[in-house]
């Protein structure tokens, strides 16, 4: 079955194809996990660079160090739809934005894309372009998931049918370009900063709609106890994350090698200063 936003993965061990036929929806196949990313190396780092003339936010940092982890973990970059694995013809994130001067009810979703290449002050630039086009609160800036949105709420009693349409071409590859492009729901991972509300972490959902595998909430600081030089007990402040992902699309063995990498990326954040590798087979520029 050929889809517009991925290639079917057809070269791998006869357990990945056979996983998902006993676990057919995502939500049967959500492991979860939190990874405490120590908080004091991302300050120094933010800290030199502001001092250099660069804003660089803790978003930013996690971000890019996520792409850098996709290029070097391609299978992270995978979906299944309908039993069958697919990897993303590009990297894309679905991010909550909320919009200021408003109630906390009222945000959007868009989608970024990044390159497994793109270095920090990339994905910082990228942030604060998609920003500022998704919070300016004019007509004309609305994003394509707004637009939609509007199109849809309109249908009245039509709109059941068109929710049953669009899940059924969506499982059958046969959506609109237009409409994956608008949908927070197709992408290669969903994040949301819960620490702008004061909220702790949480473990969000992973869809069994649309096509992400991945999802991360960054929570509140908070101390966690580790074991100090001494074999005393210490507090170090860290970002938590939950991460809940699709175990369908790689082993856990793979999975943990790859968050382990992440950690080791944002201990030491100037790696992110040069641009990542790209393993994958596949271009995954947009």
């Amino acid at each position: 079955m050929a889809r517009s936003d991925g290639i079917r993965v057809r070269r791998e061990v006869p357990m990945y194809y056979l996983i998902p036929q006993f676990m057919t929806e995502r939500s049967d196949a959500m492991n979860m996990t939190t990874v405490d990313i120590p908080l004091e190396p991302l300050k120094k780092y933010m800290n030199a660079k502001r001092k250099e003339g660069h804003h660089i936010s803790h978003m930013a940092l996690i971000m890019t160090a996520y792409a850098h982890l996709v290029g070097e973990y391609p299978s992270l970059n995978r979906f299944v739809v309908r039993r069958r694995i697919y990897q993303h013809k590009n990297f894309s994130i679905s991010l909550v934005v909320l919009r200021p001067g408003k109630t906390g009810n009222d945000n959007t979703m868009a989608k970024l894309f990044l390159n497994p290449e793109d270095t920090v002050f990339d994905v910082q630039r990228k942030i604060d372009e998609y920003i500022e086009t998704n919070t300016s609160g004019a007509e004309e800036d609305s994003n394509l998931l707004d637009k939609w949105m509007g199109i849809l709420c309109n249908l009245g009693g039509l709109l059941d049918a068109a929710g049953w349409l669009i899940r059924f071409l969506d499982r059958h590859g046969l959506l609109p370009r237009q409409l994956i492009a608008a949908s927070p729901f197709h992408a290669s991972l969903l994040i949301t900063n819960l620490a702008s509300i004061r909220s702790p972490h949480i473990y969000h959902h992973v869809y069994n709609f649309g096509t992400t595998s991945v999802s991360i909430a960054m929570g509140s600081f908070r101390d966690v106890a580790r074991r100090g030089r001494d074999g005393g007990v210490e507090l170090v402040r860290c970002i938590p994350l939950g991460v809940v992902m699709d175990e369908r699309i790689a082993s856990g063995h793979y999975l943990a090698l790859a968050f382990a990498r992440m950690k080791d990326l944002l201990l030491h954040p100037e790696q992110l200063e040069q641009p990542g590798v790209n393993e994958a087979a596949l271009d995954l520029v947009q």
